[in-house]
């Protein structure tokens, strides 16, 4: 990743202006948002410096009686609205910049849906397949510990991201109530159920994603019971969404993630590929579809694609052959600048990610209105809370883009700087 940012920006000192990293696209988002603040623009400098940045040292002893040092971090980006809220994720890759834009995404993302929070985000460097649960759990234990100075129910609430899952999470609320010496289950969402979690939170991404998915798929004419899906990514929110778009008629075609791609015309059996990926970890293998190089993914015809893997996956390079009317963004950050202006020029609609997959920040601010009543919903009122909020939300956003003449993305954006910074501007300057 060498995104450049535009030399405008007095880029801190810790990040290289030669290869800053997905931080830049967030700068470059902003930049192109900036025209429609009016006089809130004098307080947008504010969305390009995150508030609170953390990075720790996580020493732990492996299995064989060694240590091991990873770098962690924690980024909080604003918190104007409200406590910071943001997933962990643990992969080998993470970097400070990747973690600072995912951080930002947050915050535009919980104002985009209106729920009262700020943006954070947190991450180590790790590739967890190679340490075992004991030590797993070690690594996630001290991380909770030092970043425990700056989370909080009433501070910043983590819960899951890539390579994270409800265990991660009893671990950090166990570890931060022991600090506390209290229990406290509000300090992190996407928990077990049995310890404070939400009924409908693991399906709650996945769930917005069809939400909006199906809303824009009405304002563009696009029939979801005849439709052809592509799905990349087949785990917690491209297998929900891959799941309800074929229980509303559609096919799902063709499903890539990191075990392979394979391809059907005529349709995946959804439930037996679902089983499959959860008996054996990826799509690899699966009997009843054709095996097609990766590459190949992106030319595979459908009416919808659902990039829901990781960042960066829609480039210039494949932008152009990507063959959907409508590109649903499950992951974070899946499309790069240049691709989008690709893909808008194709007269493809792109629904972005920082309203496409706010269902789980929704369905976490429940868990945590939940836990601080300590009374529980049922999961039908859950979703159908969840799917008036994610509708009001993209109605919003689609009369901002019609009205501005802009993309989607533009218009999330503008909505929800606009409701960051008018706080900031109500709140002042402190002192």
């Amino acid at each position: 990743m060498t995104t450049t940012a535009p030399t405008q920006h007095a880029l801190p000192s810790y990040l290289n202006p030669d290869h800053i990293g997905p931080w830049g696209i967030f700068l470059q988002q902003v930049d192109r948002v900036e025209p429609y603040l009016g006089n809130l623009a004098r307080w947008v400098e504010t969305l390009k410096r995150p508030k609170r940045i953390l990075v720790v040292d996580v020493p732990i002893h492996l299995d064989d009686g060694t240590v091991r040092h990873f770098e962690g971090y924690r980024v909080q980006h604003n918190t104007s609205r409200g406590p910071g809220k943001g997933g962990v994720r643990f992969h080998q890759d993470v970097t400070l910049s990747e973690v600072m834009a995912l951080s930002a995404w947050m915050s535009i993302k919980n104002a985009a849906v209106n729920v009262p929070y700020g943006g954070a985000k947190g991450g180590i460097r790790v590739d967890p397949k190679t340490l075992s649960r004991g030590e797993l759990e070690r690594m996630t234990r001290r991380y909770t510990s030092e970043i425990g100075i700056i989370i909080g129910p009433n501070k910043d609430i983590p819960a899951p991201d890539v390579n994270t899952n409800e265990q991660i999470m009893a671990w950090m609320m166990d570890t931060y109530s022991m600090n506390q010496g209290s229990t406290a289950t509000g300090v992190v969402t996407g928990k077990p159920v049995d310890l404070g979690g939400s009924l409908g939170r693991r399906e709650a991404t996945g769930r917005g994603v069809f939400t909006v998915g199906a809303e824009a798929a009405k304002h563009i004419g696009l029939d979801i019971a005849t439709a052809r899906v592509a799905v990349q990514g087949f785990g917690n929110v491209g297998g929900v969404a891959g799941k309800l778009f074929a229980e509303a008629g559609a096919r799902i075609v063709a499903v890539q993630d990191h075990g392979g791609t394979i391809y059907r015309e005529a349709g995946l059996d959804v439930p037996a590929l679902l089983k499959h990926v959860q008996e054996n970890g990826s799509v690899g293998g699966f009997a009843g579809a054709e095996v097609i190089a990766n590459d190949k993914f992106w030319d595979v015809p459908c009416d919808i694609l659902i990039p829901a893997a990781l960042e960066q996956q829609i480039t210039a390079a494949n932008a152009g052959r990507i063959t959907a009317r409508l590109v649903i963004e499950g992951a974070n950050g899946p499309t790069t600048p240049e691709a989008d202006d690709i893909l808008h020029e194709r007269n493809i609609l792109v629904l972005p990610d920082v309203i496409a997959n706010a269902g789980g920040v929704t369905v976490s601010y429940f868990e945590w209105v939940q836990d601080f009543s300590s009374f529980f919903w049922d999961e039908d009122e859950i979703n159908a809370r969840l799917v008036r909020i994610m509708k009001e939300a993209f109605s919003a956003v689609w009369q901002v883009a019609q009205d501005n003449k802009v993309s989607l993305r533009t218009a999330t954006f503008i909505v929800a700087c606009k409701r960051i910074l008018h706080t900031r501007e109500l709140r002042g300057l402190y002192p």
